[in-house]
């Protein structure tokens, strides 16, 4: 029985799943039909269903004439081509107009000859057709909304594809376009059932035959219509409604899903991965930055420019943002060759008409890196090539002081030897009094660099940025979290206190590029990162916006801090002061600034007890150069005492 009932329903499974359509024949057929049987309806009603007294030859001759004028009008108005499972509300109407069309072409005919055939008073007849205008109408529009409704169920039945029931947030033109193009896309399954709105005066309005609710009712609908996601556009999602609106979704258990501003959906369109789950990044987010543009396109326009570490999480950002300046080349430099291939494909794909050169090489090596300073010869620099994992590098010294340290200090000293306009080093928070090695590398590197500036012979200036944990960057605790709810949990978080700066990879690399337009050689800028924020605090969000709660579908446990973390990062040393500039994220920290004779000799010295490998006589040089380098939570803390 089972295997008998399957093959009955294949076919109409094999005519959903191969995008099968209803001949336009068949639906205008029963677009006549509909015609003929509401005229019917209509005479009946006007004629108090007397079945009795009803004159039949009048009646057929009526309704055979309402019905050959209403044939071609919809035949030449192509209401039987559109296809019924994509039926917007320029369909309907189209189906409005055409009724009223054929209603006052058939007036026209009758008071032209049809008196001579007709016999019915002309007082019934109009009652008639003003009834039927109505009945007609609206049956056309239901037969094409049922077999919309029909179609978006049958496909969720039959081809195992999950209906979505969800709202939209907004009730202005944008929040329209986004109705009509998931009414319309065969790809996106999804019912719309209203509109969130906080404008009062589009309340309990309609938009494309959906009402525009406000957000108190979010629990109401969610309960009632099963509403399961809302749609959100991306843009400036810190406005403070979309930040209340998310947070209500987000504690009744309603997935939150963002899609770009119409003016960035690809080809005019829509398309299904354009529409993409909330992210803890977008959460976070603060009011956009501004920056000086022209002064940045001034600085890079016609340039030639090279970033190191361009495959990295800051390298592929600078590398995008630089490109949209139009520089005369861009140097694109990393050791990672399957990242430094995936960007180099990107970037053509962005940037078709940019002009790039990939090198594959190690900032490490001075040999590779003379040549292609000789066969580049760049303008500007920017400086991402490091090592950043703290634990990584606690346990591997050697290989943070051969690049982080070394490797800066080759490409600081060929800027300089081929008189590179402007180096600009990406430097770190954790510098600042560092209680690891991945801190104290990059505190040597800000001395190196810092102390070419006071060289009469250097004509290149040299700028350090300064700034905390970027949001989703690579090997970073927003990835790690995101893998670890994938698989169930727990999430392990080092300390129930443990806080961080955090901003988004573009803010940061913005920043970046101001600094560098500002810089006079020397400075070390330090970028406002906002609040810090608890580590446990952005773990609870993440779990609520991946649809779960915390203790009942996943847990939360707490592993100890790693060697070298410490509990709160601080962007200036107590030692330090900072001066204004006139961006007001931007400061300049003013730091103790060491000679190159005295900053080279002690580097050099350090690079050749590095190629020892032995990983306490390295740390120990590092803190006879950085005092303030106090190991936490570190094997290396003894060495605080020999120092």
């Amino acid at each position: 029985m089972e295997k008998v009932l399957t093959s009955k329903l294949n076919p109409l499974r094999n005519f959903l799943k191969n995008d099968k359509h209803i001949h336009p024949l068949l639906i205008l057929s029963v677009d006549i039909f509909i015609v003929f049987a509401s005229f019917s309806f209509a005479y009946l009603i006007i004629g108090g269903f007397g079945f009795d007294q009803m004159e039949f030859v009048p009646y057929i001759l009526v309704t055979g004439c309402f019905c050959a004028i209403a044939l071609p009008v919809i035949y030449f108005s192509k209401l039987h081509t559109g296809l019924l499972r994509y039926s917007n509300s320029t369909d309907l109407f189209h189906i409005f107009v055409a009724a009223l069309v054929f209603t006052l072409l058939f007036i026209v005919f009758y008071y032209g000859i049809g008196q001579r055939w007709i016999s019915l008073n002309t007082r019934f007849l109009m009652l008639v057709l003003l009834v039927n205008f109505f009945i007609v109408s609206t049956l056309l529009i239901a037969f094409r909304l049922l077999a919309k409704a029909t179609f978006l169920i049958l496909m969720s039945k039959m081809t195992n594809r999950a209906i979505h029931r969800v709202l939209i947030f907004g009730s202005d033109q944008n929040a329209v376009l986004v109705k009509q193009a998931l009414t319309n896309d065969p790809d996106i399954h999804y019912i719309v059932e209203g509109f969130i709105s906080t404008d009062r005066s589009m309340l309990n309005n309609y938009l494309e035959q959906k009402k525009v609710y406000h957000i108190k009712e979010l629990g109401r609908l969610e309960k009632q219509k099963n509403i399961q996601e809302l749609l959100i556009t991306n843009e400036n999602l810190n406005g403070r409604e979309k930040r209340v609106v998310i947070e209500r979704c987000i504690r009744l258990g309603i997935k939150v899903l963002t899609i770009p501003p119409a003016k960035n959906w690809l080809s005019g369109e829509l398309p299904s991965k354009q529409i993409k789950k909330l992210r803890i990044e977008d959460l976070l987010q603060r009011k956009p930055i501004v920056i000086d543009q022209q002064k940045v396109q001034s600085d890079l326009e016609g340039k030639r420019v090279l970033v190191t570490g361009a495959a990295g999480s800051i390298g592929s950002e600078i590398v995008r943002q630089v490109l949209s300046y139009k520089p005369a080349l861009l140097i694109l430099c990393d050791h990672a060759e399957s990242p430094l291939h995936e960007i180099q494909l990107a970037m053509e794909d962005e940037f078709p008409n940019a002009k790039m050169e990939v090198v594959l090489a190690d900032v490490s090596n001075y040999e590779r890196m003379h040549k292609l300073f000789n066969v580049c010869r760049p303008q500007i620099v920017y400086h991402a090539a490091a090592y950043k994992h703290v634990p990584m590098i606690e346990n591997n010294p050697f290989e943070a002081i051969s690049v982080n340290v070394g490797g800066t200090r080759n490409i600081a000293d060929l800027s300089a030897f081929f008189e590179v306009d402007k180096f600009v080093m990406v430097s770190t928070d954790k510098a600042v009094n560092p209680t690891n090695v991945m801190g104290a590398s990059k505190r040597l590197a800000e001395i190196y660099t810092q102390s070419l500036n006071g060289l009469e012979t250097c004509k290149t200036r040299f700028i350090t940025t300064r700034f905390g944990n970027v949001l989703g960057s690579n090997g970073s605790v927003i990835p790690r979290f995101r893998t670890q709810i994938k698989n169930g949990g727990p999430i392990t978080v080092t300390h129930p206190d443990i806080t961080r700066y955090f901003m988004t990879i573009p803010e940061a690399v913005q920043l970046v590029l101001e600094a560098g337009t500002m810089g006079k050689g020397g400075e070390i800028f330090v970028f406002d990162m906002g609040k810090p924020m608890k580590i446990v605090d952005l773990a609870k969000k993440m779990i609520q916006l991946a649809g779960l709660e915390e203790g009942k579908d996943i847990d939360i446990v707490y592993s100890g801090l790693r060697p070298g973390e410490k509990l709160y990062e601080e962007l200036l040393s107590s030692a330090e002061l900072t001066l204004p500039t006139h961006h007001h994220k931007i400061s300049i920290a003013k730091v103790l600034e060491y000679p190159y004779r005295e900053a080279n000799a002690a580097i050099s010295e350090l690079l050749v007890i590095n190629k020892h490998h032995d990983n306490t006589s390295v740390v120990l040089k590092m803190k006879q150069i950085i005092p303030e380098f106090l190991s936490k939570n570190s094997i290396y803390e003894d060495l605080d005492k020999k120092v």
